[in-house]
């Protein structure tokens, strides 16, 4: 019976065949371990040399690092093993043989490793924390096609910037001037007005010079928009999407977060509701934390929402930021115009901003003043006035980032290890 290695436990006590690679091996005089995986888990194979054909055992101890192999065996249940069960092997048939696999047991440096992260995926460590990122994709399509979302995917070439910044990839698009995608959130806007509740999901580009922990050039934004909606009932939704994603990751990664030693209660701490303070508010609790450099109308950097996050147990919504540090599109509060109805998710432990939402502009005059303000090229945001002119409505939406999720979810220092192939500034390969 051919199998995999994440379905092994419907064959306890019956022989199997598993095409796998040997991750590691150990051996005694007697006995070999040999660490296997095949993409769905890994698993332990047990070759006993009195049990085996003289043959087997000789091919067990001669196995190489990496190489290819069909493992024939019987499933037996094993307390001992985090996954749970393991093999009794009784046959072994070479499929391609490994030679000097470059990625030993060994420790590498990080460069190194980032050179070889077609290899380095291979991992038990990279294989966790790319099955915490499916399962956190899988739960966000599971949460927003329950709550009866429209998925619309946004282009990624686009004419104009998303956020009217300068940090962009230029490109030319046959006689126009174009640009890589840094958000679809204002298509999002254009398909909230025909859809009503619509998400994206798919890759954003940002030319920020960056070389810090939280920071890719390239990685992917999951970006809901809701037609009549608020900002506070757009907090709610933000705040049971990622609960229902914490506890889909505690319910089916239970053995990668083992494997990566997160601590679960930190994890199971996040349920909506979570605490909500004003930027106002933040500026006090900094100072008082000692940041007495920091003045009202400026933007918050790590250190600052570090120290934020540090005084919750859970993840907090910083609200009302100044109007003239956030973007354009931010409706301004009516009670109060200099600040807008906005917030920012900041996780705790370090994880810094996950998510940022606002409630849009949905007045056409003040749409025209903020372009004037921001020096917009009316013909490249025509389409997006548009929006105002025929049958606005108050309309709200977020954009959470995937791979600082995955770091947050997962206990991962660098973003780098969250996204298959990383783009980072000095780096575009492999």
């Amino acid at each position: 019976m051919k199998t995999t290695i994440n379905k092994v436990k419907n064959y306890v006590g019956k022989e199997v065949t598993i095409g796998a690679w040997l991750a590691n091996k150990r051996s005694s005089g007697k006995i070999a371990f040999l660490q296997l995986r095949d993409g769905t888990g890994f698993i332990q194979g047990v070759v006993v040399k009195a049990e085996v054909d003289e043959e087997v055992f000789s091919q067990a101890k001669a196995l190489t690092q990496e190489s290819s192999i069909w493992v024939t065996g019987t499933i037996v249940e094993d307390a001992r093993s985090p996954f749970g069960f393991e093999m009794q092997v009784s046959a072994l048939e070479m499929i391609h043989e490994s030679v000097d696999f470059p990625i030993t047991p060994k420790e590498h440096g990080t460069e190194f490793l980032m050179d070889h992260r077609h290899l380095w995926l291979r991992s038990k460590r990279q294989h966790a924390v790319m099955k915490i990122r499916n399962e956190i994709i899988r739960a966000t399509y599971q949460f927003f096609n329950d709550n009866d979302y429209i998925k619309i995917d946004p282009p990624i070439l686009t004419g104009s910037a998303a956020e009217g910044t300068t940090e962009l990839f230029h490109t030319q698009y046959f006689d126009e001037e174009a640009y890589l995608s840094q958000s679809g959130q204002l298509y999002m806007e254009a398909a909230a007005m025909a859809f009503g509740k619509v998400f994206s999901f798919g890759p954003t580009f940002r030319a920020e010079k960056s070389k810090t922990r939280r920071h890719l050039i390239e990685f992917w934004m999951i970006e809901p928009e809701m037609a009549f909606t608020d900002h506070d009932e757009s907090l709610a939704i933000q705040e049971a999407y990622v609960s229902y994603l914490a506890k889909a990751v505690l319910t089916n990664c239970k053995l990668e977060l083992t494997t990566l030693d997160r601590d679960i209660a930190k994890l199971e701490k996040i349920q909506a509701p979570f605490p909500r303070i004003t930027y106002d508010e933040a500026i006090v609790l900094l100072k008082e934390k000692g940041f007495d450099d920091i003045e009202w109308g400026e933007d918050f950097g790590a250190p600052h929402e570090t120290a934020i996050a540090e005084s919750f147990d859970k993840p907090v919504f910083i609200t009302h930021y100044p109007a003239n540090i956030k973007a354009f599109y931010m409706k301004p509060d009516p009670k109060r115009p200099e600040v807008v109805l906005c917030a920012d998710l900041i996780a705790p432990e370090g994880y810094g901003e996950i998510i940022g939402g606002s409630q849009r502009i949905d007045d056409l005059e003040l749409m025209k003043q903020r372009y004037q303000e921001h020096q917009l090229s009316g013909d490249a945001y025509q389409w997006y006035l548009e929006l105002r002119q025929y049958g606005s409505v108050p309309h709200s939406g977020f954009g959470l980032g995937l791979e600082r999720t995955v770091a947050w979810f997962a206990g991962v220092e660098h973003v780098r290890e969250t996204i298959p192939f990383p783009r980072l500034l000095n780096r575009l390969y492999p």
